[in-house]
């Protein structure tokens, strides 16, 4: 008896699905914490499909998270990062470094320095005189080795932005969802509250009709 619910302890959208289901249903009648919880993820489930038409895997997961009370959001998986391969470890490190202000001064130093040595008389035999074909070579390698790498590091965080964003939208959803039960439980507990202080002033009424009764 413990583990069993009361018909008036359950919100009335789901007395009206075990209505449906079940002829005994009425005052006075259990429901078991597990069959509840089930008819409380369908309940949940006919109201999304009812504003959204259609449910997606995010929103099953954040139903089975909302009837169960477990965790909602996803931690990232630690070990699966430190497991990372070395080469995107690199391509990390690689658009950490080409992306910052040191790398632009750093090669800008670089370029100046290649020309002034190879247009001075500083060298009696310019490794690469003008028009620099050697620069344009080196010039043309990097980028092309550089903007992969780059592009491997942003398909990575891409796929963290969009681990947050899931994580995000189940946080909003169960906080409606939760949000949504208050005001049902709250509704439902102000309704059952007046229909026991209308029952009293039922009983007031009675009785001082009685006592009317007998002084007449």
């Amino acid at each position: 008896m413990s583990e069993l619910r009361p018909y008036a302890a359950v919100r009335p959208g789901i007395s009206e699905m075990l209505a449906r289901d079940v002829s005994g249903w009425a005052q006075g009648a259990f429901i078991c914490g597990l069959d509840l919880a089930r008819y409380r993820a369908r309940r949940v489930e006919a109201l999304l499909l009812d504003e959204r038409g259609a449910l997606h895997d995010l929103d099953r997961q954040v139903i089975d998270s909302f009837v169960s009370g477990g965790l909602v959001v996803r931690l990232p998986d630690i070990a699966e990062e430190q497991a990372a391969r070395r080469g995107d470890r690199i391509a990390d490190a690689v658009a950490r470094i080409g992306g910052s202000w040191g790398f632009i001064v750093g090669f800008a130093i670089v370029l100046v320095a290649w020309v002034t040595l190879n247009l001075s008389s500083w060298l009696a035999k310019p490794f690469d005189p003008y028009p620099f074909i050697l620069l344009n070579l080196v010039l043309s390698t990097v980028a092309a080795l550089q903007a992969p790498v780059i592009m491997m590091s942003q398909r990575r965080q891409e796929a963290k932005d969009r681990a947050r964003a899931e994580n995000d939208y189940r946080i909003n959803l169960k906080a409606e969802l939760e949000v949504r039960q208050l005001h049902e439980k709250i509704d439902h507990q102000i309704t059952a509250q007046w229909h026991r202080l209308a029952e009293l002033q039922q009983i007031q009424i009675e009785l001082l009709e009685e006592r009317l009764g007998e002084r007449k």
